[in-house]
């Protein structure tokens, strides 16, 4: 199979804008039901954030930091599994369909075991958060959250899984329409859990919990017969060698994985210890952290969905020996990362007020610190969004070369040992309070993606001289 018939992209003797508008379409077609997906996935918390920013500012806080400490533990799952795609990817372009069907028993092994694993963690570690500096009267809320919430953790990581699988298979389709769907089901959960409608009782704020992880499960049912119903998918599903131990499919998603799952939670672990500096700093702070932390994610979505379709595309030239495409691929997914968060940059910049009302009921005569917080966040987050799919892009394309060590290195150095201390230095050693953590946190994240893009660049330049001993390509990818 061609360069051409695998990514659309024009014949090497196109122009360089052909190249650019080819690998512009190969991507954007695998990136769009991606992002649409992760925008319709991440609705879901959208939904309880929203919802629970109409209760107050303790119950904002108090799942904000249940929610901050389950993504944790859930980004890390999810990691483990994400090369699932990869190597799904690399064995349906050898057409080895027992390889795939065994690629998707070890990641239901392994999403199994980190569910399980880390359900118990969840259902521990509330208690511990006195110890670390937060209001009492949040943690008890949190901890009820929790209780609720963790046993969520394995449904999740089991859609995760399948949701990689369909992605390494190139029909990420089913996932869109299951996802909106779950939209709907949330809302309505919510509001009859937290209010109390149909006879049931009224839950409040761990009403959301609830409703959360019945989405979870039923998300992951209506995945599994969307996938029994699908003429393509359903072979592999259904193959023996989906449901057998395959100890080389087991160790190469672990292989693979497990570096990926370290830079994921490097991320998330900033992102929380960040998240629980803030909340030293008062309940009006660790509020508006969540409500800021929820608009931002939103916007990461999109970044999201380019890092995943550039990492599969990038394996797929790879595998064909195709450096030159795959170096393109990566300069051009980043550029588009940074194009299109800088368009939602503007918006943020021009109506943060009314941005900031969508999540925070100005109604609440409790809400006004936090909102006021929350503008000031929105204002910095404008061009911490940038580096942060900056970053994420290149995690994504750095994995579609091979590299998953490396990544997880260049998180240590960029989060924990540059955004860490400038965020702690800047919001509580020089009093710059909530202001000065997300200053911080910006600092660190532009140096990961500065070093990962560097990172990339090298890499891949190295690997087309050793296959091809040629000189490295131009600058401006052909």
């Amino acid at each position: 199979m061609s360069a051409t018939e695998t990514t659309g992209t024009p014949e090497a003797g196109s122009p360089n804008a052909g190249r650019w508008v080819g690998r512009s379409r190969a991507l954007l077609k695998l990136a769009f039901p991606l992002i649409l997906t992760n925008f319709a996935y991440v609705a879901l918390t959208t939904v309880d954030i929203v919802m629970l920013g109409r209760l107050g500012a303790v119950e904002i806080a108090a799942a904000g930091l249940a929610i901050a400490l389950f993504n944790q533990l859930r980004t890390t799952g999810t990691g483990l599994v994400t090369g699932v795609s990869n190597l799904v990817a690399e064995a349906r372009v050898r057409d080895d369909r027992e390889r795939v069907g065994a690629l998707l028993f070890a990641g239901f092994f392994w999403a199994t075991v980190c569910g399980a694993v880390f359900c118990v963690a969840l259902l521990l570690i509330g208690p511990l958060l006195v110890l670390l500096g937060q209001d009492p009267a949040v943690v008890d809320k949190a901890g009820d959250f929790l209780m609720v919430l963790a046993p969520g953790m394995l449904p999740c990581l089991w859609f995760q899984n399948l949701r990689h699988f369909t992605t390494g298979l190139k029909r990420p389709g089913p996932l869109l329409g299951i996802a909106l769907a779950s939209v709907g089901v949330t809302i309505g959960l919510n509001y009859v859990l937290i209010y109390g409608k149909f006879g049931l009782p009224a839950f409040g704020f761990v009403g959301v919990a609830i409703a959360t992880v019945t989405v979870f499960l039923l998300s992951f049912l209506a995945f599994v017969a969307v996938i029994l119903r699908d003429d393509t998918l359903r072979p592999y599903l259904a193959s023996p060698h989906a449901r057998r131990w395959d100890g080389d499919a087991v160790r190469s998603v672990w292989r693979l994985g497990l570096p990926i799952s370290g830079t994921y939670a490097s991320e998330a672990g900033f992102f929380s210890v960040l998240t629980l500096v803030i909340g030293s700093l008062g309940v009006e702070a660790l509020a508006a952290q969540t409500a800021l932390n929820q608009i931002v994610y939103i916007v990461f979505m999109i970044s999201a969905g380019l890092s995943h379709a550039a990492s599969i595309l990038i394996s797929e030239a790879d595998g064909r020996g195709d450096h030159r495409e795959a170096r393109g691929l990566g300069l051009l997914a980043t550029a588009w990362g940074v194009i299109v968060t800088l368009l939602v940059a503007v918006v943020y910049l021009a109506i943060p007020d009314a941005i900031v009302s969508l999540f925070l009921s100005a109604e609440r005569a409790d809400n006004a610190a936090v909102i006021a917080l929350t503008v000031t966040g929105l204002l910095i987050a404008a061009l911490m969004q940038v580096f942060d799919a900056t970053q994420n892009i290149g995690n994504g394309i750095l994995r579609g070369i091979g590299d998953t060590a490396g990544p997880f290195r260049i998180s240590l150095v960029g989060y924990w040992l540059i955004g860490l201390p400038a965020g702690y230095l800047l919001g509580v050693t020089a009093g710059w309070g909530v202001e000065g953590v997300w200053t911080g946190q910006t600092i660190g994240l532009a140096a990961t993606a500065a070093l990962l893009l560097a990172a990339f660049l090298r890499r891949v330049d190295r690997i087309h001289r050793e296959t091809s001993g040629s000189p490295a390509p131009e600058s401006e990818p052909s």
